[in-house]
């Protein structure tokens, strides 16, 4: 992006946000701070009205607005495949939303773009995912958007996964998160006085209180993310992959390739996992291509994995 380009997307990121931290900007744009001030004096000398407190962040004046922007033919396309995404990840209550705002989207476009997004939706397909199982209602995840936004308290009835009874919890939402197919509510849990994360396919009920909650000022959901992802244990696998199978063992390993080393007809991987069982089946979705080495935990668990569907299978 040349620095005209990231200007006017400065200003619009700043129309779009009550109050935004100069450390934000240089994240979002990927320059450094001393560029997003230099970008931030430019515009002030070019009369756009920006105030901005050092510590604090940076705003634009309330009765500042730029005219609409036209869309590029790529913005275009990449909001619609972006909706399509949204309509087949997340649940139902997001679908109209989705396809009001997409429509919203056609009605700015000229004629010409108009043209060119429907030939692109008559030449799209976006198959093979699946919305994650619903828990009492397929639209769950709405209310606690909701709940985020006006820092409302959300009553669950909820069941874990190792019991067999539902518990009531009254949550304070502090973010979601799509992961393994899965959407989570990130949520301080009164009941349990601690952060909980809780899979909503198991919420059997949800209510949305009119109580509101003052948010937890330490609290950070990346860094919360990242702090969960380095304390996770992790094992280490040694695999013996067929060159065929490489791409695939490289873009589905969560944790990705160790090292590499080149041997005959196949390729020995080290990799990290975070369960021997769940590694266990994925090794065998692959048939012959991927063979465990080690440890031998794993090897002794795809051995009965795969004895298991040989007999089912006669």
């Amino acid at each position: 992006m040349n620095r005209t380009d990231r200007l006017v997307a400065i200003v619009l990121f700043l129309q779009g946000r009550r109050l935004v931290r100069a450390e934000d900007l240089a994240s979002h744009f990927e320059v450094s701070l001393r560029t997003i001030y230099r970008d931030i004096a430019a515009l002030g000398e070019a009369g756009v009205p920006i105030s901005g407190e050092a510590g604090v962040g940076y705003n634009l004046v309330k009765s500042y607005h730029l005219p609409p922007v036209l869309f590029t033919a790529e913005e275009a396309a990449a909001l619609f495949v972006g909706g399509e995404l949204v309509k087949r990840l997340a649940d139902t209550s997001l679908r109209a939303p989705a396809d009001s705002a997409l429509l919203k989207i056609r009605s700015v476009l000229p004629t010409e773009r108009k043209d060119e997004l429907q030939r692109l939706e008559q030449a799209t397909v976006i198959s093979g995912l699946q919305r994650p199982p619903p828990g009492i209602s397929s639209e769950t995840l709405r209310p606690i958007q909701q709940a985020l936004i006006g820092r409302r308290v959300l009553r669950l009835v909820y069941r874990a996964r190792a019991r067999t009874e539902d518990t009531l919890r009254d949550v304070e939402p502090m973010g979601t998160v799509f992961a393994g197919s899965v959407w989570y509510l990130v949520a301080w849990c009164r009941l349990r006085g601690e952060v909980r994360h809780f899979r909503l396919d198991r919420i059997r009920k949800l209510e949305l209180a009119a109580e509101r909650f003052v948010p937890r000022q330490d609290f950070d959901l990346q860094r919360h993310l990242a702090e969960i992802e380095a304390d996770s244990p992790k094992i280490e696998v040694l695999l013996q992959v067929a060159p065929t199978a490489l791409e695939r063992v490289r873009a589905e390993s969560y944790t990705g390739v160790l090292a590499e080393k080149a041997g005959g007809r196949s390729v020995e991987v080290r990799l990290l996992t975070y369960s021997l069982e769940w590694c266990s089946r994925w090794i065998l979705s692959f048939g012959g291509d991927v063979q465990a080495v080690a440890p031998s935990t794993l090897r002794t668990q795809v051995a009965t994995l795969a004895r298991a569907a040989a007999q089912q299978h006669g």
